[in-house]
């Protein structure tokens, strides 16, 4: 009879606390789990607290599936003390004897407590780009990627990239890293209605003729870059940036004010995900010029819609969007430009360009990623 684990705990912070990437992640990993591991497995999520309700529930609690908080841990500071250190008593206690770090952290004293350790890494950004980062955030975070490299049994990057970072940047050796992709749905596959794109193109007054850039809007994702190209690109092509507003905003909007570029870039905010598949597939392509990503989950997204993809050399870029998408220096205007101009309608390749990377992409897509993270447990029985 196979051996399994009778009870897996997780880190729930990013579970309760994350709307996006590393939420994401964690929710849809523990869901799939909960459906693949035997009947008898508990699966628990070990929170700090409770969170946002509307990002808990959607992990559905069901028979081998519980939330657990730290008792008598009323001051945030203790509740962080205790996902750091305190929270190994907790899985002793329960009778964990497999715990899950999903968004790049370990306890200290896991290893030592005879529990399996795993970890999920997604990027080292505050190691390659230190810049955009407090000085003693890399530090503290430094500290803890080195000791949660030694806590671990197993790592899992999200990518070769990350792989090739945390041997580099961590010393670990290539034996002890799994790359297991982020799992990509294909909603972006499907074509939406005629109707729904003329509702989507009223709502947000978007251009005739656009290309989109989706993503936090940040220093780091670089969409400056994009918004200079458009000085050098026709005037009836523009620009739409969808994401979340960070001070760098506030630089780029006066960039755009300062060379009359009000009337071809738009910013749009708090899109709702129901809007997103139509944004792109009205686009003429996408943009993404980021200096640094663990993976590149919107060049996929774009890709799925249809669309050809300019991107930039530095980090997993090249790994997510494949050959017959093009890469540029993150601070090279005049290449962003000449490369939009090679994937606009009517440019030579282009249709070709799209469906290659379509089947390049598949590689991403029903990547069951519950089952690969499974068969690494099972390594460690």
């Amino acid at each position: 009879m196979e051996r399994y684990y009778k009870i897996i705990g997780f880190d729930a912070k990013r579970i309760v606390r994350n709307f996006t990437g590393l939420g994401n992640y964690s929710r849809t990993l523990v869901n799939g789990l909960a459906e693949i591991v035997p009947q008898d497995t508990q699966l628990r999520l070990y929170a700090p607290d409770k969170g946002n309700e509307r990002l808990r529930e959607q992990v559905r609690e069901r028979e081998n599936v519980k939330f657990v908080y730290p008792e008598g841990h009323r001051m945030k500071l203790s509740r962080d003390l205790w996902r750091v250190h305190g929270i190994v008593d907790d899985l002793k206690r329960d009778g964990v004897s497999l715990y899950h770090g999903l968004t790049g952290e370990l306890p200290m004293g896991i290893r030592k407590s005879g529990i399996k350790a795993v970890v999920t890494i997604h990027d080292l950004i505050f190691m390659r780009h230190p810049e955009y980062y407090n000085w003693i955030d890399t530090k503290i975070y430094g500290w803890k990627f080195r000791q949660t490299c030694r806590e671990a049994d197993r790592i899992i990057a999200i990518s070769e990239c990350t792989k090739r970072d945390i041997i580099e940047l961590g010393g670990v050796d290539a034996e002890k890293i799994d790359v297991i992709y982020q799992s990509c749905g294909t909603e972006f596959k499907a074509r939406e209605s005629e109707k729904k794109l003329q509702q989507v193109h009223s709502d947000y007054l978007l251009p005739e003729r656009y290309i989109v850039s989706v993503g936090t809007i940040e220093e780091r994702k670089n969409i400056l870059l994009a918004v200079k190209a458009m000085q050098l690109l026709p005037e009836e092509i523009s620009l739409v940036v969808v994401g979340r507003p960070t001070p760098y905003t506030d630089k780029v909007k006066k960039y755009v004010a300062e060379h009359a570029l009000e009337k071809r870039v738009k910013f749009l905010h708090g899109v709702p995900f129901a809007d997103l598949p139509s944004i792109y597939q009205m686009a003429e392509a996408c943009v993404y010029p980021s200096r640094y990503e663990g993976f590149g989950l919107p060049i996929i997204e774009a890709i799925q819609s249809g669309l050809p993809v300019v991107s930039c050399t530095g980090s997993c870029l090249e790994e997510a969007g494949g050959r017959y998408s093009l890469y540029v220096s993150p601070d090279d205007v005049q290449g962003m430009a000449d490369a939009i101009q090679q994937v606009l309608v009517g440019a030579e390749g282009r249709e070709e360009r799209i469906e290659k990377s379509q089947q390049y992409v598949t590689r991403f897509e029903g990547n069951d990623v519950a089952q690969q993270v499974l068969d690494i447990y099972k390594k460690l029985i």
